[in-house]
């Protein structure tokens, strides 16, 4: 999955975007793909969001299956870590929840302070159920201090809704096996991007995102999946 922030694709009108989310053919998409579209396009529709990830939650267990930037899965990742936040509690109660992290009083103090370091300052996470056996949430970060409006947050509500019906549409025609073994992927997949990422910072000295934006370089310049480009750097590095 290669960086993605609202400024590389042009922006949607909301009925464009529920549009593409109603086109996707009805098990024609693997649950993963699906979910990559959905934070993608949730990116160009809800105004003053540069990131976004999906959370899944199946047997109690979180994973973040698609997101559209480093950043979004590093503080998804803190989440889970923790066992708390609003991905986590958004996905569990079906509830929208709303984090400035320069809100003093924060139910999610350690989290705020996280999203403050790395100069995120608000976080809208809103429930997607997406099947009987998985729960999910839409996490978008944003970076502006401009706060996120009444009628952005209804948008991103009534697209999250649109998604959930995609995603649920997806999870029927794929059984419990298959859908393990699409969040294990998911799951190997950010790990050796995550081993790439390290063996560049240490021979580039540049910080997580720089590293992870070279490699999303080369994904887009070879036209060759991101995880296929981390592979292949490991593996180099191994002899």
């Amino acid at each position: 999955m290669c960086e993605e922030t609202t400024s590389d694709f042009a922006t949607l009108e909301p009925y464009e975007a529920f549009a593409e989310l109603a086109m996707i053919m009805l098990g024609a998409e693997p649950l993963g793909v699906v979910l990559q579209q959905v934070a993608s396009l949730a990116t160009r529709t809800v105004p003053g969001i540069d990131q976004a990830s999906v959370t899944v939650v199946e047997d109690g267990k979180p994973h973040t299956v698609a997101f559209t930037g480093s950043l979004a899965v590093d503080l998804d990742e803190r989440q889970y870590q923790a066992g708390f936040g609003p991905c986590l509690d958004a996905g569990l109660s079906g509830q929208t929840i709303l984090v400035d992290s320069h809100d003093d009083h924060s139910p999610y103090p350690y989290f705020t302070e996280a999203c403050r370091r790395t100069g995120v300052r608000q976080v809208l996470s809103t429930g997607m159920p997406t099947s009987q056996r998985l729960v999910g949430a839409l996490n978008l970060y944003a970076y502006s201090e401009q706060p996120l409006d009444d009628a952005s947050i209804a948008l991103a509500e009534t697209f999250s809704g649109y998604a959930a019906v995609a995603a649920a549409n997806a999870a029927m025609h794929h059984s419990t096996a298959e859908l393990v073994s699409q969040l294990q992927e998911s799951i190997t997949s950010r790990a050796v991007i995550e081993q790439a990422k390290g063996l560049i910072m240490g021979q580039q000295h540049c910080s997580p995102q720089e590293a992870f934006n070279v490699l999303a370089r080369a994904s887009q310049l070879k036209n060759i999946k991101l995880r296929d480009i981390a592979t292949a750097l490991v593996a180099s590095n191994q002899r």
